[in-house]
């Protein structure tokens, strides 16, 4: 019934969604998260009302237009397929921003890409080393293309995206000493960067925000800033948001079960504080930290309380919970009003923390 309520052409596009190329699913998203909202609330009924928040309308659109489409979940799909299925789905959320310019390079052996923004003095700008999320087993340089150019151009700061190993391939710790090793790369080749070594940060979404609070961990005065974008921050996930949205709201508990055992090595590693950075001691001098949580995420509680743990530590914190989004806003960036809005704050976050 909720599909009568659509437009006739947007109708027709969304019931033949399943089984249809790419190109023609986007053009469908596109076209219904560019409608009014009010028309958008007409198509998905009801408002989704969670722990006193409420899902954004727009998102509970995409939702629902996902689960039109009918794609298979990611973990039923063999590795390389899902790997290459995140990275068409990432294309159809994240539209082409505009930056500066990119380069790709070689970062302590693995794979990276520099953006640099319009306003780039070109030498002695300030840097983030960005770590990409996808679970430790998936995501790469392609899939976080759109984000790291709106996070660099809007910020007005260098962003280089690390394409650090991942598992099954390399399980833990290998991502985790792939950060620290790209981490203190960056800091001898400040120049060839064009970045100043005293303003270098870290950030990360997902596991990459697990990744690169590691790094400020274990770097401490060395990093100038954090951004943490809904991070992992335990192995265990025993929280309430974890249960309460861990079905229907894009990231799965069965995504996350599928992640967590292809990156383990050993049932012990669930308590190595490099993965379960709630039990991390907090030394001193570590970077002022912006942590970000959604609202109807399996992970939010989890990142509010590292939020707490840093601060606890004494170390500057901000938090700011999205609580009409989902786990993955940072990476639509392309379509719909109220995820981009929301990135337009980290922006503002990065720009004051480094800029």
């Amino acid at each position: 019934m909720i599909a009568l309520h659509l437009p006739g052409s947007l109708l027709r596009g969304a019931e033949r969604l399943a089984g249809l190329g790419s190109a023609v699913q986007g053009r469908v998203l596109s076209a219904a998260m560019g409608l009014p909202e009010s028309v958008q609330r007409r198509i998905v009924g009801s408002p989704v009302e969670v722990d006193g928040q409420t899902l954004a309308t727009d998102t509970q659109l995409m939702l629902w237009l996902q689960k039109l489409a009918r794609e298979p979940a990611l973990p039923t799909l063999p590795l390389s397929e899902a790997r290459e299925a995140l990275e068409q789905q990432a294309r159809l959320i994240g539209g082409d921003p505009w930056i500066g310019s990119t380069r790709d390079l070689t970062v302590a052996d693995l794979p990276a890409r520099l953006y640099v923004p319009s306003g780039s003095t070109g030498e002695g700008d300030p840097l983030l080393v960005f770590f990409h999320g996808g679970g430790f087993i998936y995501g790469s340089l392609a899939s976080h293309d759109a984000p790291c150019r709106v996070l660099a151009e809007g910020a007005g700061v260098r962003v280089l995206s690390v394409d650090y190993r991942l598992a099954p391939e390399s399980r833990f710790p290998g991502p985790c000493e792939d950060a620290v090793a790209a981490f203190a790369w960056v800091r001898a080749h400040a120049a060839e960067l064009g970045a100043d070594p005293e303003r270098l940060g870290v950030g990360g979404d997902s596991a990459g925000g697990n990744l690169a609070a590691g790094v400020a961990l274990e770097v401490t005065t060395e990093c100038a800033f954090q951004l943490l974008i809904y991070p992992v921050t335990s192995a265990d996930h025993d929280t309430r948001s974890a249960r309460v949205f861990g079905q229907g709201y894009f990231l799965t508990s069965e995504f996350i079960q599928v992640a967590t055992e292809g990156y383990l090595t050993a049932e012990a590693d669930r308590a190595d504080p490099r993965l379960a950075l709630l039990e991390a001691k907090v030394p001193d001098g570590v970077a002022p930290a912006y942590v970000a949580t959604a609202g109807f995420d399996p992970l939010r509680d989890e990142g509010e309380a590292y939020a707490e743990r840093l601060r606890e530590a004494g170390v500057r914190v901000e938090l700011r919970r999205f609580e009409d989004q989902i786990h993955g806003f940072l990476n639509v960036t392309g379509l719909g009003r109220t995820s981009p809005a929301a990135v337009a704050e980290l922006v503002q976050a990065l720009r004051a923390g480094l800029g």
